[in-house]
Order: C-alpha cells, then structure tokens, then sequence
C-alpha cells in the first residue's frame, strides 16, 4: 500500500535516509491515512539521535522543543514536522509521564510504547505500513486496544482512559473489552492528573460528531465521578413534568448531540440544566417545578469550568447561555428582544437561540420550535433595520449631558437607561434634540 505524502514531508524522510538513517512516519497520521483521511500533522521516527537530526537538517531552522526525550522540529515553510528519535521508556512512577527515556535503534521498541493499536504503525514508501499490534484489523473492525497490557499501559498514563473514550467518540469505534474493564478499573486514578490535560481530551470528545457517545462512555467507566461528578447528579433525575419524556441526562445528552460543534455552545448544552437536581418543587397536582435552575446553573457552570482550567471567555459567555436559556418561554415583544440583544451581543443571540432550539425538540416528541424561529428572523429584522437596542447606539453620549449642566457619576447613566427605555419603545425617539428635550423634561439639572 502506498500513500500520497506531501512533498515537506518526503523531504524529511528523504534527508534523514539519504544520511544513512532509517526514518517513518508514525502514530496517528498513518491511522488517518488508512481512514482515507488527511491528516493534520507528520510526526516522524527515526534512528538517527537528536544531535545526528540536527546535523542533517544544518541548513534548515530547527526548534528543541524536547531534545532530552529525542525530538526536534523541523521548520519549513509548508509546515514544521516533529522528528523523534526512537525510543524505550524507563519506569513509571507518576502515572504521567517516565522517569527516564532511552534512546533506540529499534523501530519496534519505539511503537511498543504507544498507546494504542490504532497509534502504533509506521510507514514510508520503502516499506510500506509496518504494524506489529494488529492496528489495521483493529481499525477495520472500530476497536480501540491497548498496546499490550492496558493495565500497563494505563498505570504508565491515567490519561489514556480518558484518550481510550476520546478516539472511541471521534471515531464512533467500541473500546474492547479488557482495555474497557481496565479503564473501569484505574479511573479513580485520574484524580492524579493535572486538570489542565484533562481537559483538553474533554474537550475535545464534545466538539465530536456525537458527544454523547463520550459522555456516556466517561459515565460508565466512572471517569465523570472524578472531575465532573456535579453531572452525575442528572442521572436518573426524572422531572416529573409532562413537557419533559427524558430524565435530565437523557435530555443533556440530546441537547449536546443537536447543538453544533462550537466548544462554549456544547459546554452550555452540557450545563445547562445541572441546576435542576437542586431546584425541584412539585405542586399539588404533582408535577415538577425547576424554579431558578437557570440561575443556579449558570453559578454551578463556573464553579465547573473554573475548576476544568477554562479560558475567562469560555466561563463567561457558557454561563451568560444558561442564565438566559429560559428567556425562550417569555413572551417578548420588540423592547423585551432589545434588551436580550444587548445582553447578549450580535453573535451570542443567535448561539442562545440554537442552545434554546436544541432545548425545546429534546423535550418531548410534540414540542414545537416555531415561535423560536419568528423570534429568530425579528431579531435579524432588528439587525438589518439597525434599530437601536443599547445605550451605545443612542444620539446622545454621557458628554452631552454633562455639557447640558448634568453631574458627572451615576446620575449620567440613570438618564441614559431611561432615555433608552424610551427608544426601545419607540425608536423614532433616537434624535439628539428629541433626547435632549425628553432628559430635560425628567431630570433636574442640578444648580453648581
């Protein structure tokens, strides 16, 4: 079998074989390329020892971004390629990363210390795909296996679980049997693993096709009881409502799976109902009440991301969305959309209307979305007519009125929220002298 490389690419292998060196590619670009993938990076193995790489590439720039562990990166202009010395691992104590590591000049020992089956093939055009654990057919048949013993394997890594249910979700692949016992097994230990390289696995599972996969997956093998057992709460809560035919996991696992693959949308779908195991009520007929979940839940969400090690921006705009989730039950008229659109910003309107369109269909098999879609198109009305919705569009600045005699301070911005209640009730208002006239009318200018 041979693949189409790009020419950066034979380049290197080219280089470091013309010197005598022995060089593949390997991991997971051979697996996407046997999926009729592209991949989106070359990593390349070879014999030759850091300081040999560096020689054969004199010419060319090249980055030490881990020489103690054999790899150097070399720059091109089409793009960098990480070269790595093969490699045995020394022993593991930290369950992260190997005390020691030794160089090789044996292609099998370095892919004996891969991860998985999938992760551990080679090739280059001389050759062909070298796969020494059975990959292939693992790939043919959607299995994740361990290189070798997944108990091994995992006590060198805790963060392989959380990779094992990764792959198995971004490919739509099964986790075979023992390595799935074992991730059973070891998840306790993933409380040893820094936060930070948890998630970016996790994150990565929900921008896949269907999330839910992983998130069950993570559910199963206890993962979610280590750092996300707020979640855990959700499952098996039934609502007691009969707008809701699913417990809240079921519905969250919809949510997620319909929304798009925007990482703050998916947290938000994740979220968004984690206050309703804490609000419920039930009235005199029986049926559930969840007063306030939207609330409790945006709190609960950046206490959450907080703790996964989220960007400032993700825990803002993830808790802006489940605060405002609910406002798809309120009637709102031009003035009430208004001021949604300016809470919310041009751009994060329309991802709470596809958080709260999600929301609705994942409620029961009558619900309807209609009224969220003619909400949707007046919004854009809004935009296109460029009626004014927040103070920042007003004729009239906070200089203005304090060149009209006005005090500088808070008094300033009560006028401005009035004079903007008003336009939002009639837009025609939004002329500088009309605004004057209205303040003056409501406001005393204080004497000096």
């Amino acid at each position: 079998m041979e693949f189409s490389i790009p020419a950066y690419v034979e380049r290197v292998l080219n280089r470091l074989e013309e010197n005598g060196f022995s060089a593949y590619i390997v991991g997971g670009s051979v697996r996407d390329m046997l999926l009729g993938k592209t991949p989106s990076d070359y990593d390349v193995a070879t014999d030759a020892l850091p300081e040999e790489i560096e020689e054969v590439f004199g010419e060319y720039k090249t980055i030490e971004v881990g020489k103690k562990f054999g790899t150097i990166v070399v720059v091109q202009e089409e793009g960098n390629i990480e070269v790595t010395t093969f490699r045995q691992d020394g022993e593991y104590l930290d369950g992260r990363r190997p005390e020691q590591v030794f160089f090789s000049k044996n292609l099998k020992d370095d892919l004996s210390r891969r991860d998985f089956t999938i992760n551990a093939m080679a090739y280059n055009k001389n050759t062909g795909i070298i796969d020494y654990f059975n990959g292939a057919e693992d790939l043919k048949n959607s299995i994740i296996k361990t290189v070798g013993s997944p108990e091994d394997r995992f006590k060198e890594d805790y963060l392989r679980i959380i990779r094992a249910v990764r792959f198995a979700t971004q490919l739509g692949f099964s986790i075979e049997e023992n390595t799935f016992n074992a991730c059973k097994l070891y998840s306790k230990f993933l409380s040893n693993i820094s936060m930070e390289r948890i998630q970016e696995e996790f994150f990565k599972i929900l921008l896949a096709k269907k999330p839910s996969i992983g998130i069950r997956l993570l559910k199963d093998i206890g993962a979610l009881e280590v750092f996300l057992p707020e979640l855990m709460d959700a499952v098996g809560f039934i609502q007691h409502n009969p707008h809701h035919e699913m417990d809240v996991f079921e519905h969250t696992m919809c949510v997620i799976d319909r929304v798009e693959p925007i990482l703050h949308l998916r947290l938000a779908a994740l979220f968004h109902d984690i206050g309703k195991p804490h609000t419920l009520t039930i009235d005199e007929k029986g049926i559930g009440h969840f007063y306030g979940h939207d609330k409790l839940g945006a709190k609960m969400a950046k206490t959450i991301l907080k703790k996964l090690k989220a960007s400032n921006e993700i825990v803002e705009k993830v808790s802006l969305l489940i605060d405002r989730h609910m406002t798809q039950h309120a009637n709102l008229k031009a003035k009430g959309l208004k001021r949604l659109l300016d809470r919310m910003g041009e751009e994060e309107i329309f991802t709470l209307l596809k958080l709260q369109k999600a929301d609705r269909s994942c409620s029961n098999r009558d619900a309807k979305i209609d009224d969220l879609i003619e909400r949707e198109e007046k919004i854009k009305e809004i935009l296109d007519k460029k009626e004014p919705y927040s103070k920042k569009h007003l004729a009239i600045k906070g200089d203005d009125l304090i060149k009209l005699g006005y005090n500088e301070g808070k008094r300033i911005g009560e006028i401005l929220d009035y004079l903007l209640k008003r336009v939002l009730e009639n837009p025609d208002l939004n002329e500088k002298e009309k605004l004057i006239q209205i303040a003056k009318e409501q406001f005393e200018i204080s004497e000096k």
